[in-house]
């Protein structure tokens, strides 16, 4: 799914309810909600403002079903490999997504898309048998 602009973080999270409530999955959605909206809003704040600004920056969510996990993945223009923060302050309002994603996943990482850009991924367990 194509997420466009300031709305993506919202369409995101429509998709993904949608998705996981075809999928019988519901269980799942409140922690695959939360993870799906940080990977967006991280390719939103962070990707799309490095794209060229002579086309629009494409990012794109997948979500797909393996026997005993969810996997959200979110791609995005940026080649620039994700920021992992260094603990902070917790006052701070921004700095936390990654953090959040490992604490929610059972996986995740990045991967590079060539000729340029990057997908940044999440396993969530299912609760199903592998």
């Amino acid at each position: 799914m194509r997420l466009v602009g300031e709305q993506g973080c919202g369409q995101a999270r429509d998709f993904v309810r949608r998705t996981l409530d075809g999928w019988a999955l519901g269980h799942c959605s409140a922690d695959a909600l939360m993870v799906v909206t940080e990977l967006a809003a991280n390719a939103v704040l962070h990707a799309v403002p490095q794209s060229p600004a002579d086309g629009e920056a494409d990012v794109w969510l997948k979500l797909s079903l393996r026997p005993a996990h969810l996997v959200c993945a979110v791609a995005d223009p940026s080649s620039s490999p994700p920021v992992y923060p260094q603990a902070g302050d917790p006052f701070d309002e921004h700095g936390r997504g990654l953090r959040i994603i490992e604490a929610l996943s059972e996986h995740w990482g990045w991967t590079r898309r060539p000729p340029a850009g990057k997908t940044v991924w999440a396993m969530l367990p299912t609760g199903r048998q592998a």
